[in-house]
């Protein structure tokens, strides 16, 4: 059986950052991620200046810093006609697709010798007192000191362990989302179309790319369910919205939708195995602060692994359990920020020339 001093399942943003902060202590450590392959998917697109400070001290901050973009104009219409632009707070923050921030990621990680095993899903945990048994959907198995759940906000590692996923969340989407190009449409502001009859569409151009990350209200149909999300869909609510009829959106690299959830595990460390980012805590997107959330966690996750795997046994218990309860409390302070922040912006967009700037305040 292969052995290690930390296994992390999950290769986003969270379980990453913890890779390469343990390799860079010089522990032995393997990442495991069920998908075949990195995603170029814009996703969560906004490093925090806290981030940023993380990623310095792992030496792969440069990079993000070249590529992103500091300052981001909101441009802010209302039933189609130009209300106003705004700037984003100056807050030292970096508007960056999360496939870059992965990839910036991947490669201090592979500069440090360790590269993520892509095609391995786990599907068994057991530990005793020494380590832990993770067992793999192909019949393999890792063997670790400790293993790291970094493995999404549907966690595997948190399943397997049968902690509890508690809070609430809706049913129906709230938002369809994905990457378009939309040739002819300025990319010097992020565009926010709102409508008097309710809805809307955003068009943030990416840095480092010819695309923008949309994000709109769901059609519905004459049933009044909403539709799933569609090239055709997002040109009809871009029509509506935005009254531009010279714009035709195009080449959708990622189609998605976004459920409001407001839900964390009941507890993030059972024995042996841990969890970290929205394997422990799931969200509003509004204020940007989930995967930024994930890479605190990771960093706390990493001193404290580093203290167990150095210091006396006895010791271990205390600082594990010191992760545990303060990143907890972190995440149930982020849940109601962002569920507040999130009605915030539900309410200031009724309001001509208001926009997504509301959930910075």
């Amino acid at each position: 059986m292969n052995h290690t001093d930390v296994l992390i399942a999950g290769s986003g943003p969270t379980g990453l950052t913890l890779a390469c902060d343990l390799a860079l202590r010089g522990f032995a450590v393997r990442v495991i991620e069920r998908r075949t392959g990195p995603h170029r998917e814009s996703r969560a697109k906004g490093l925090r200046a806290d981030s940023l400070a993380i990623f310095r001290e792992l030496g792969m901050a440069e990079p993000l810093i070249v590529a992103g973009t500091a300052e981001v104009v909101l441009r802010k219409y209302f039933d189609g006609k130009h209300i106003n632009d705004t700037p984003t707070p100056a807050d030292g923050g970096l508007l960056i697709g999360q496939w870059q921030t992965e990839e910036a990621l991947r490669d201090r990680l592979a500069g440090l010798g360790v590269h993520v095993e892509y095609g391995a899903a786990l599907s068994g945990i057991t530990q005793d007192e020494e380590g832990v048994r993770a067992e793999l959907a192909d019949g393999s198995a890792i063997a670790a000191r400790y293993l790291a759940g970094c493995d999404g906000g549907r966690s595997t590692t948190r399943k397997l362990l049968g902690i509890p996923f508690e809070g609430n969340g809706e049913t129906e989407p709230a938002m369809v989302i994905g990457d378009v190009r939309a040739p002819g449409l300025g990319r010097d502001a992020w565009h926010q179309w709102f409508t008097s009859e309710g809805g809307g569409m955003l068009l943030c151009p990416m840095p480092g790319t010819d695309s923008f990350q949309l994000q709109a209200s769901p059609e519905q149909d004459e049933h009044g369910e909403p539709l799933p999300p569609s090239l055709e869909s997002f040109q009809r609510i871009f029509d509506r919205c935005a009254g531009m009829p010279g714009i035709r959106l195009e080449d959708p690299t990622w189609l998605s939708s976004w459920r409001v959830n407001v839900r964390m595990a009941t507890r993030i460390r059972e024995g042996r195995v841990l969890l970290a980012g929205d394997a422990a805590h799931v969200h509003p997107i509004a204020g940007g602060l989930g995967m930024n959330t994930g890479i605190a966690d990771a960093a706390a996750l990493g001193r404290a692994l580093a203290a167990a795997l150095t210091g006396p046994d006895a010791d271990a218990d205390a600082v594990l359990d010191a992760y545990e309860t303060e990143r907890l409390a972190v995440a149930s302070g982020v849940l109601a920020d962002t569920a507040e922040r999130y009605e915030r912006v539900v309410e200031a967009v009724r309001t001509p020339g208001r926009g997504t700037e509301v959930a910075m305040d």
